[in-house]
């Protein structure tokens, strides 16, 4: 994957508009994005502009590229530490980002988005669904899941923490189970359901 990364490095000193791995080409002019070196006053706008690039330069091409692309201007300070995880971690298939904005959303958590997203993140990973029906559990996690930065397979995650673990093994253990968020939500509320249900019918007879 270094090999990789250098490369699309130097394409951005190539043919204007071109990407190494793609035919994608453009003509319209896109400033050199800045080096990000894990500052948090400077994560909001490396995130923006690399928003811009995306969409303009990388249009087209698949969701590794775009992510290593990013990684590319990702150096020094402790952005280092992190790149080089990340890096491991797609190598070995422990992670795999489903879009670019799903990884953007794990680097801003990483380095901070601003307090507010900070704070609505941080309430988010203390939620736990307790002795509540899973439709209270559910409508809290979405309120706090707002703002909060988090997005795709990191909000999944955070959801499957925060519910009973008897639900959640039921569903993981499931032949085809849930894989986004709206599965999550819609399929635990209705296992939820079905066992309050069944206890209400159990202690009747």
């Amino acid at each position: 994957m270094q090999m990789q990364i250098q490369a699309l490095l130097a394409a951005q000193g190539g043919a204007e508009g071109e990407v190494v791995g793609s035919n994608v080409r453009s003509h319209m002019e896109v400033a050199k994005l800045a080096i990000f070196n894990g500052e948090a006053a400077k994560v909001r706008g490396f995130i923006t502009a690399c928003r811009l690039f995306l969409r303009m330069k990388l249009k087209g091409t698949t969701v590794e590229e775009q992510v290593q692309w990013v990684l590319s201007y990702v150096q020094g300070g402790s952005a280092d530490v992190w790149k080089e995880n990340v890096m491991e971690e797609l190598e070995s298939g422990e992670i795999e980002y489903e879009s670019a904005e799903e990884f953007l959303a794990s680097l801003r958590k990483e380095f901070g988005g601003g307090e507010k997203e900070s704070m609505k993140a941080v309430e988010l990973r203390k939620l736990e669904q307790g002795g509540r029906t899973m439709e209270e559990f559910m409508q809290e996690f979405k309120r706090a899941a707002r703002g909060s930065g988090y997005k795709g397979r990191l909000l999944v995650e955070e959801f499957k923490r925060g519910m009973n673990g008897g639900i959640r093994r039921k569903l993981m253990e499931l032949e085809n189970p849930p894989t986004s968020i709206e599965q999550w939500y819609r399929r635990a509320t209705a296992l939820n359901r079905n066992w309050r249900e069944s206890r209400r019918e159990e202690e009747r007879l």
